[in-house]
């Protein structure tokens, strides 16, 4: 397990020594997991009082409407944290579902402690809660990213603004996007049928290019 944790390449423990990571593991307690293809990791209205690393594979965050539709709103991926917007919240309820889409393993951090300093004072405690700040706010600004994409009223012009966006974060017009079809659609709340018609449309007009999940903007 302490090879695991050394070898993790999470943004929450940047600027923390490998050797460091233990004891401050220790200091604020953790706990692996391990959970099978389509597990429950945590459901919607369930207490959050942990964050999450994804050790190796992914944890999707799904939201499910009254008439039991489900939308994926975002897949967390290995070294990715999840949880922390709720851990962090007045009554740390969960608005979503945890759930696995492949054999995942997690490393869970309880907020709390994370979050005070240590009697100690370790230096790379306070450094984990800085860390923990900017993830916090590079999750708003990628919820920004969507919003804007999600709130086009085409999914032409969806599309656009993902692939335009993806192109900006990546700095070049030939690109790879993280999701498949079915998460693509998911993700831009549309239907996957339509949203497979409309990309070859683009293709054929001339705006685009693509093979699978590698794009050109033309």
């Amino acid at each position: 397990m302490q090879n695991i944790i050394k070898e993790l390449n999470t943004p929450l423990f940047e600027g923390i020594a490998p050797d460091d990571r233990i004891g401050m593991l220790g200091c604020t307690g953790y706990h692996f997991a391990s959970f099978s293809k389509g597990e429950i990791v945590a459901f919607e209205n369930e207490n959050i009082n942990h964050v999450g690393i994804v050790v190796s594979g992914a944890v999707d965050m799904i939201k499910e409407d009254i008439w039991g539709n489900k939308t994926m709103l975002v897949r967390v991926r290995e070294n990715e944290v999840f949880g922390e917007t709720f851990a962090c919240g007045t009554d740390n309820l969960s608005i979503v579902t945890f759930q696995v889409p492949e054999d995942t393993h997690v490393l869970f951090m309880p907020f709390g402690r994370m979050m005070c300093r240590c009697t100690n004072a370790c230096p790379f405690h306070q450094r984990l809660i800085e860390n923990m700040v900017r993830v916090i706010a590079d999750k708003n600004r990628d919820l920004m990213r969507k919003v804007e994409a999600v709130s086009k009223r085409t999914i032409r012009e969806k599309l656009l603004s993902y692939l335009s966006i993806q192109a900006q974060t990546q700095g070049t017009r030939y690109f790879e996007i993280p999701l498949g079809r079915i998460e693509l659609a998911e993700y831009l709340c549309v239907d996957r049928s339509a949203l497979t018609r409309e990309l070859v449309k683009m293709k054929d007009e001339g705006l685009i290019d693509y093979d699978r999940n590698w794009f050109r903007m033309l």
